[in-house]
């Protein structure tokens, strides 16, 4: 690869291993990854616990309403009065996450999973966004076995999941996440296999960047 700088966004289906082939890809590539490291970094730059932002990690808000009756919002949909007191937690987070994903495209090259970053670096030329998904029952397995979820409640925490994910996404960049036109590439990791979807991933890049 040469040294031009550039971000890739993983957004993924649970269970389809967005954080094993993401982060597989940045080793192989040779450049930074960040998944829940955004956690910690985030709550570290700005003083705060960082359970505050596991507790609402990735998840929708329920405060539509009343961030526009508190202004928190403006017209455009732009977080106006950032620092309003009154803008509810949940956005705060995610305004937080959103100029450090910012301030790391601007850094360094990386690969950053999830927290809409493909939204976020919406502006910027350098991206690549990825959208990984497999079959349902492909991803109840590897519930089941890559992270010991409990077999008669593995295919329940999928849907919710996914539906949690989906939530968030579509609330806080008024898109459809999994929408084909949001991203370069879609690729079905359950026909592939994490080793070889990071090799076609890698190429993809390569090819873009290269």
């Amino acid at each position: 690869m040469s040294e031009k700088k550039y971000v890739v966004t993983v957004a993924r289906q649970y269970g389809s291993g967005g954080r094993l082939i993401g982060k597989a890809l940045a080793e192989s590539l040779g450049i930074a990854f960040y998944d829940k490291e955004l956690i910690t970094l985030a709550a570290k730059k700005n003083g705060m616990n960082e359970k505050i932002f596991e507790s609402v990690d990735e998840r929708p808000t329920n405060s539509l309403l009343y961030s526009l009756a508190m202004g928190a919002y403006g017209m455009d949909g732009s977080y106006s009065y950032w620092g309003d007191i009154s803008m509810p937690l949940n956005d705060k987070v995610f305004q937080l996450q959103a100029d450090l994903i910012a301030e790391l495209a601007e850094k360094h090259s990386c690969v950053i999973v999830g927290r809409c970053a493909d939204y976020v670096l919406r502006n910027r030329k350098d991206v690549a966004n990825i959208f990984l998904f497999a079959d349902f029952d492909y991803r109840v397995q590897r519930a089941i076995k890559e992270y010991n979820v409990s077999p008669d409640k593995a295919a329940d925490i999928v849907k919710k999941t996914d539906k949690k994910r989906a939530s968030y996404y579509n609330f806080h960049t008024n898109r459809t996440w999994g929408d084909t036109d949001t991203y370069g590439i879609s690729l079905n990791t359950g026909i592939l296999g994490p080793d070889k979807s990071v090799e076609v991933l890698k190429n993809y890049i390569e090819t873009l960047f290269g």
